[in-house]
């Protein structure tokens, strides 16, 4: 396997991939990315000092980035994911792993779109990526063996936490860590909300619910964290803490949250079926 690695589309989630493997000591010189405008493609190349080659000036920019690349990183909407494998067929080294960041597009439907026996690989990262403690679920393919996922897991650990899981888990993974950093910025909004409600400033309530948000995660992240632990060491019997949980347990948060994680995995399992 080369190390020469190809992002086709580099929005948000694929720049910060691209930028957390440049950051672990991959090589400008062994990327290569595509993007459709040439003033992305003049902008990433500036910032990264990588190859970035724009599809609205070379017709055939993608076939380019792939030929003789070990890993392609497919990161474009799940809607032409399809169609962009396929047309990067004639170009793919047979050995080279194709990698999807895509939501709801299946290995079965990658699979078909490429040559027979390309080992293809299912992923799910989050946000968090763009600052390094990112999640991301890994799922290999038919033909994807051990060297293939030992690859994508060592690329993927460099922005965050790489966790190899079923395919038939990923949309319920995508449902707890892919959607989930939207959950905890939802509380952010509601607890600035109830803040401006008991008369604080709007701007300082910002400011407290974000940065109580932010080192709460810090707590969280440090070894052997235990999320129900931490929340009994703040919660003290009797207490203002004590009295806050009793009325989100009355109102069935836990339930709210659990319900909102099945619409989402029902959700990407119907887009899944919508792309065929």
């Amino acid at each position: 396997m080369t190390n020469k690695i190809a992002f086709l589309g580099c929005g948000s989630m694929n720049e910060a991939i691209m930028a957390g493997l440049l950051a672990s000591g991959v090589h400008a010189t062994d990327v290569v990315a595509t993007v459709r405008r040439s003033e992305r493609a003049a902008q990433l190349a500036a910032k990264h000092g990588v190859t970035v080659i724009a599809t609205s000036e070379e017709e055939e920019a993608n076939l380019e980035a792939v030929r003789g690349a070990g890993v392609v990183i497919l990161g474009v909407k799940p809607v032409g994911i399809a169609d962009l494998a396929a047309s990067i067929a004639p170009a793919l080294s047979p050995s080279a792993v194709v990698v999807s960041v895509a939501a709801a597009v299946s290995i079965a439907q990658l699979e078909r779109a490429l040559p027979e026996g390309q080992p293809v690989v299912r992923t799910m990262p989050n946000t968090p990526a763009r600052v390094g403690r990112g999640v991301v679920a890994i799922a290999g393919g038919t033909h994807a063996g051990p060297e293939h996922i030992a690859r994508t897991t060592e690329l993927f650990s460099a922005v965050g936490v790489a966790v190899r899981v079923p395919e038939d888990q990923i949309d319920a993974v995508s449902a707890v860590s892919g959607s989930g950093p939207a959950y905890v910025f939802y509380l952010a909004e509601a607890m600035a909300a109830a803040g401006e409600a008991l008369g604080i400033d709007p701007e300082l309530a910002l400011v407290l619910a974000r940065e109580t948000v932010v080192g709460a995660g810090l707590m969280l992240a440090e070894p052997g964290a235990d999320p129900s632990a931490l929340r009994r060491g703040v919660t003290s019997p009797n207490g203002t803490t004590e009295r806050a949980i009793a009325v989100f347990d009355e109102r069935g948060l836990p339930g709210i949250i659990a319900d909102g994680a099945k619409a989402a995995t029902a959700r990407a399992q119907q887009i899944s079926v919508d792309l065929g």
